[in-house]
């Protein structure tokens, strides 16, 4: 395979679908790239480009998938196999011919402003699939993450990495918590109040994981020192999400927000504000950033003495695209921890309201 190498080169990051592209174009298998020498040859369709009516017959240019742009071709309709492409594509393009010419119905040939826009929504959604795969494949938690984008050609969000814990910045060491509760059942019969009683606060959680404190109050969970088990009503936020929810784009230019996929509890617990946790003196260096920027992520932690803020701009989890400009607000804050000591941080809960 060496002497079929010679000439060949790579542009530096280039991506997966590029890389199979000059595979097919070289001839060359990869099953690293799933080319293999079976389906070196086979012919998928990738996404649909154009669009031509002749004679009463459609016409589709076809991008097959790890074959190069130079080796599209038109096929009838009859010939294409693929009806979720075809039934995505004649949404693209109604929904685009609304939105220009206020009509619906496709004319006999596209014009080439609307067959590139077709293109680059086709591609669009092709790198918002694999950006959801990523970050399903990167969560930790149970609930499902989804990512929708009928608004405009933004695709996924750059210099952002999926983390499900919190990222400690310089300067900062968390204490670790020292105590835990030997409860026999920590919600009936909680020993001393178990871990909240120890730190002279009340059980945050009812029966059914909903929090019934009033806003503003700390929330302190059992932790690894406690008797108690994973199952423990007073593990709420550790266990993560728990349900689906979608990142999507706004469709009033307030770029991405989130929302749920099922119905939600009053008061029940969705998700931790998870980022990078800094200091303050360093939280006051990227705020002026940020506000050049016009659009910040800090989120201060001053429920404690020691002054901490979780900065979700470039490392977080999906509460980084929850947008609070996005109609009626539906999510309150508060602040918890695993511990009966105080926290370090405290846990940023957002619960229907």
């Amino acid at each position: 395979m060496a002497e079929n190498l010679k000439g060949c080169s790579v542009c530096c990051k280039s991506s997966w679908n590029q890389l199979q592209d000059l595979c097919r174009l070289a001839k060359l298998s990869c099953p690293a790239l799933g080319i293999s020498k079976r389906n070196l040859y086979d012919f998928e369709v990738e996404y649909l480009c154009d669009y031509k009516k002749i004679r009463e017959q459609e016409y589709y240019l076809v991008k097959w998938r790890g074959y190069p742009d130079s080796e599209s071709t038109w096929e009838p309709r009859q010939n294409l196999k693929c009806v979720r492409i075809l039934k995505q594509f004649h949404k693209d393009l109604e929904r685009e011919l609304l939105r220009r010419h206020h009509r619906s119905k496709p004319p006999r040939h596209l014009d080439p402003s609307l067959a590139n826009y077709l293109v680059q929504k086709a591609k669009q959604r092709r790198a918002l699939r694999r950006w959801e795969q990523e970050l399903n494949a990167k969560r930790s938690h149970l609930g499902r993450i989804t990512v929708e984008n009928e608004v405009d050609l933004d695709g996924p969000p750059r210099a952002f990495v999926y983390i499900n814990e919190y990222r400690v910045g310089e300067g900062i060491t968390l204490n670790q918590v020292a105590v835990g509760c030997e409860c026999q059942d920590c919600l009936w019969a909680p020993a001393g109040g178990c871990c909240p009683g120890a730190s002279l606060h009340k059980f945050a959680y009812n029966d059914q994981g909903q929090v019934r404190l009033r806003a503003g109050l700390p929330i302190y969970e059992c932790n690894s020192r406690c008797r108690c088990g994973y199952d423990c009503p007073n593990r709420v936020v550790q266990k993560g999400i728990r349900y689906d929810l979608c990142i999507f784009r706004t469709d009033d230019g307030r770029g991405w927000g989130v929302r749920t996929l099922e119905k939600i509890r009053k008061n029940s617990f969705v998700m931790e504000y998870v980022g990078e946790i800094i200091t303050s003196e360093e939280a006051e260096r990227r705020g002026q950033i940020y506000d050049r920027q016009g659009a910040t992520y800090l989120f201060d932690l001053d429920y404690v003495e020691d002054v901490y803020t979780v900065d979700a701009a470039y490392y977080g989890n999906i509460s980084h695209f929850v947008n609070h400009s996005v109609g009626t607000p539906q999510a309150g804050g508060g602040s918890g921890g695993a511990g009966g000591a105080p926290p370090h941080p405290p846990a940023l809960l957002f619960c229907p309201v």
